[in-house]
């Protein structure tokens, strides 16, 4: 890879603006990545960033400023002429052809000639073997993407990235769905093209992994860049006051409350489908019970099995002390559980339907009379939730695919509130959302808690879990690997259970 002399940035942005139907989403930002530079780009939800990367890929044409790569002005820029440039992008959702092998998915980015040129099948692997390996895994070029994990097919966006000599490589989140492991070798390979000299601009919310493979901080705010920082000096409640324009107080504002009756009581519950096996745990009224583990320890699956959309095939459910029977979703919902789930791009809301919409859409019951959607009831049940949670829109009315991260959590949310539920199953909720939504979201948590209701939390940050949990559940292989109450509970202690050892 061909690196730019040490004197000069790889790439300049400067004085960036952009406007979208009046609203202006940049105002003079300038950011600046130099070569073998991590550079990192942080900000709440809505500050500019996602638009600023816009703007640097070519997706998004500025209004004002100018754009140069190793010291030459890009003009006209678009996505074709930015990879040319050596620009490549890894978003937080992977961009992949999900019906396609893993080499295919790389040849496409990479091969070039002619539509009757003859495929080398034993070539084309080679190299997507190759590129996988430096890219820190064994994942098989023949598989097909759809089977992958997201970890996995981050992998291959990385693969391609690499593949593609890129000099600017632009990393969205890439950590959010990792393990520790997978995060380490994440970094080996950061470091590895760092020493190439390739720059790299890295968007992440947890500020705890920046500070340990950045080299420098830039802060957007309200579409402004605040300033930049050298990541070795800079703590992390500075860099929290710089995004959000004040102190934030408790990012974990856990407070005790009283806690009732069991109101979710699972009894050797097993689920071959699922991969769970013999699990046993118990939830009060006002309990926010955590649940941790490393990914594929069976924490979601167990989820989907208590909402039904893995029917159990032993063991027992009880609510609020009667057995369930829970053999789908509408059954859960019946029996008065809610589920948001992991991924809230594809199951938590609908992005191209009004928030309205989404926020009824679990109990159209309450909103409809013959069969027919009585508009003004929507909009008046929306409209409660939305204020309720401080969702930030100009309407009910808006696609939820216009809101920011942290705001379509909030719809989701909203959508099982709505259904006025007993026991609330949150899974990873405030995964990929800035720290100020994360900590509106845990305050929306105790505020529920307080009301009553008995709240299962997943979350693979083991901070939030220390933060917000009554009681912690660590799970292993499909099981239960161990209990930890809020006093004994610790990094170590959850991190030895979650490996399968005893703790």
């Amino acid at each position: 890879m061909q690196s730019a002399p040490a004197s000069q940035p790889l790439l300049e942005a400067t004085g960036i603006q952009k406007s979208f139907a009046g609203v202006r989403a940049l105002r003079g930002v300038s950011f600046e990545l130099r070569p073998g530079e991590v550079h990192a780009l942080i900000g709440e939800n809505g500050a500019g960033k996602s638009t600023l990367i816009k703007v640097i890929t070519g997706a998004v044409t500025p209004d004002a400023g100018t754009l140069r790569v190793e010291g030459a002005a890009v003009e006209n820029n678009h996505p074709a002429l930015a990879r040319s440039l050596g620009i490549a992008a890894i978003y937080q959702q992977p961009a992949l052809f999900p019906h396609l092998t893993v080499a295919e998915n790389i040849a496409l980015a990479l091969e070039t000639g002619s539509r009757w040129q003859r495929i080398d099948w034993r070539t084309r692997d080679a190299r997507a073997k190759e590129l996988i390996a430096r890219a820190g895994s064994t994942v098989a070029p023949d598989r097909l993407v759809s089977t992958l994990s997201m970890p996995e097919q981050q992998i291959v966006e990385i693969a391609r990235a690499i593949g593609s000599d890129a000099k600017i490589v632009i990393m969205d989140e890439p950590t959010a769905s990792l393990t520790e492991t997978e995060v380490a070798s994440l970094f080996q390979v950061i470091t590895g093209l760092k020493q190439a000299g390739v720059g790299i601009i890295y968007i992440s919310h947890r500020l705890e992994e920046i500070g340990s493979i950045a080299d420098r901080i830039t802060v957007l705010r309200d579409g402004e860049s605040i300033g930049t920082c050298d990541a070795r000096s800079v703590s992390r409640e500075k860099l929290i006051a710089m995004m959000v324009g004040r102190e934030v107080a408790a990012v974990f504002p856990k407070r005790e409350v009283a806690l009732g009756p069991i109101a979710l009581e699972l009894r050797g519950l097993s689920s071959r489908e699922a991969g769970i096996r013999d699990v046993s745990l118990s939830v009060r009224t006002g309990e926010i019970l955590g649940m941790a583990g490393l990914v594929g320890s069976g924490r979601t699956q167990l989820a989907e099995t208590v909402f039904g959309l893995t029917p159990a095939e032993r063991g027992e459910i009880i609510i609020n002390g009667n057995p369930a029977q829970i053999e789908s979703p509408a059954a859960a919902i019946g029996q008065g559980i809610g589920y948001v789930p992991e991924d809230r791009r594809r199951n938590g809301v609908v992005l191209d339907m009004a928030i309205a919409a989404n926020v009824t859409l679990a109990d159209l019951r309450q909103i409809s009379s013959g069969g027919l959607i009585d508009r003004g009831d929507e909009t008046e049940v929306a409209g409660r939730y939305v204020a309720q949670l401080r969702v930030k829109t100009p309407g009910v009315d808006v696609e939820a695919g216009t809101l920011s991260g942290g705001n379509q959590q909030k719809v989701a949310l909203a959508r099982w509130l709505a259904t006025n539920p007993k026991v609330l199953i949150l899974d990873e909720p405030t995964q990929g959302v800035d720290v100020g939504s994360k900590s509106e979201i845990h305050g929306i948590m105790m505020d529920l808690a307080e009301k009553g209701l008995a709240i299962v939390m997943i979350s693979s940050e083991l901070p939030e879990v220390l933060g917000m949990s009554d009681r912690i559940i660590v799970m292993h292989a499909g099981r239960v690997a161990g209990e930890l109450s809020r006093a004994e509970a610790t990094q170590e202690k959850i991190l030895t259970l979650a490996l399968g050892h005893a703790a």
